[in-house]
């Protein structure tokens, strides 16, 4: 259906835009009273791997991620003035939509340490964990028991701040764990990337290594799974899962869908995900196939960027970032909330173009 947008340029002057997607696919019956909405901050050093990860300017600053989203989303800047929250094109991360949104809906966001380099400089939850090892040489995640057992213990205080969970996601690299996950539960996965061009040769190549060792017992525990070829932030997920009282969404693409395939295995209920088109239209992943495999109900988020008249967003729709740090839950919740499409498209162009 066809539909006027009444977005403002810096200057003031308004664009007419017209709008022919519908904002948000399927038809959600989620009601809530009081919505919550956390991330996941987590390292996995697959993200030191040259090539793995557009989520920072190096290899190795790909670890400081996490911590300068938890900053941006947090208080809607970063500490360090240098430090600019766009990619070198110009395009703004994700970071910056959820921030977004969490000035447009006034729902504070939680976050939830799962095993960081780097001290975080936000208020949060420890589920204790570590850094996530290279799969490569040897287990990734060696306390994803632990983890597990945490992320239920936070589930249960979770349950607490609302009805409704958004349960986001800030981990580098974890496309290339969520693949070797995926692949390690016998899916035909393909998944999504940061870049433009998905460095899939790259992330089959590791894969392929870490799977070749795979002890074939394994393969019938799930935990055991996450222990070896994971990153800290699957076992966090899924533990929240397992005893969190209200409804969850789930919010990002396929590091999402790979919790979900730990979570069928560990015969749990299955949550919902919402993540953007940009994840769902990416020609080298496979995320509505694999969602039908493992039984999620995924919604799509089209927030229209190519529209929006500006330059950064409109590279979302070329393939650039598409999603990250929740950002695709964020704009779903505030759309079950009731806020209108124009009015977060609205609120997004707002707060990308004052980081200019």
């Amino acid at each position: 259906m066809k539909r006027e947008a009444d977005i403002f340029k810096p200057d003031g002057k308004k664009m007419i835009l017209s709008i022919h997607m519908p904002f948000l696919t399927g038809s959600p019956r989620l009601s809530c009273k009081k919505p919550a909405f956390c991330i996941i901050l987590g390292n996995t050093l697959v993200s030191t791997i040259p090539g793995i990860s557009g989520a920072g300017p190096t290899p190795e600053k790909t670890l400081l991620t996490p911590n300068l989203d938890a900053e941006l989303v947090t208080r809607g800047r970063i500490a360090n003035p240098d430090i600019k929250p766009n990619t070198p094109t110009g395009c703004p991360t994700p970071a910056t939509i959820t921030r977004a949104m969490v000035e447009l809906t006034g729902v504070l966001p939680i976050f939830i340490n799962a095993g960081l380099r780097y001290p975080l400089t936000v208020p949060y939850l420890d589920a204790v964990g570590c850094v996530g090892n290279d799969p490569r040489y040897g287990d990734a995640v060696p306390l994803a028991q632990q983890l597990f057992s945490h992320g239920q213990e936070l589930g249960k205080i979770l349950s607490g701040t609302g009805d409704l969970l958004i349960l986001g996601e800030c981990v580098p690299g974890g496309t290339t764990t969520a693949l070797c996950m995926l692949r390690a539960l016998g899916y035909p996965a393909a998944v999504s990337s940061s870049f433009v061009n998905n460095p899939r040769d790259r992330k089959e190549a590791i894969c392929q290594e870490v799977l070749a060792g795979l002890p074939p017992h394994i393969r019938q525990d799930p935990l055991a799974l996450v222990r070896r070829v994971g990153d800290p932030m699957i076992p966090v997920a899924a533990g929240i899962a397992r005893t969190y009282a209200g409804t969850l969404v789930l919010a990002g693409g396929t590091q999402m869908l790979a919790v979900c395939g730990v979570i069928k295995a560990l015969q749990g209920r299955m949550p919902a995900v919402a993540t953007t088109v940009y994840v769902r239209d990416d020609p080298s992943a496979n995320v509505e196939e694999l969602a039908e495999m493992i039984g999620v109900t995924v919604y799509y988020v089209d927030p229209g960027f190519g529209e929006l008249g500006h330059v950064g967003l409109a590279r979302y729709c070329t393939g650039e970032v598409k999603e990250g740090t929740g950002a695709g839950g964020a704009m779903f919740m505030a759309s079950i909330m009731g806020f209108t499409p124009d009015q977060i498209r609205e609120k997004i162009f707002e707060t990308v173009n004052a980081y200019r």
